[in-house]
């Protein structure tokens, strides 16, 4: 492989929740702010994130692992409510539904 190929190779990224490897625009980025999980959207704000499969199952597995407060080395727990509520209206924009 070409160096020139290697540099349109996307990003891999591994899910903290199914442990899987996929493409960077596969996953959502996770990131800790006041012991809150929040979507980074643009997957571009500063300090550690994790990833995650667009799908509850993931997220649910990662939160009973406790993945997400690993991955992120945040000392205490976290408060899932708003992850769990942008997942729900994702999934309701990709679906296409309102």
């Amino acid at each position: 492989m070409s160096r020139r190929e290697r540099c349109r190779m996307e990003p891999v990224r591994t899910c903290v929740g199914c442990r899987t490897r996929d493409s960077r625009s596969a996953l959502l980025r996770v990131i800790a702010s006041e012991s809150h999980l929040i979507l980074d959207e643009g997957g571009s704000a500063s300090g550690r994130g994790a990833w995650v499969h667009p799908d509850h199952k993931c997220a649910e597995l990662a939160i009973q692992r406790r993945a997400f407060v690993r991955a992120l080395r945040v000392p205490g727990p976290l408060d899932t409510q708003t992850l769990t509520e942008r997942l729900n209206s994702y999934g309701k924009q990709v679906n296409g539904s309102k």
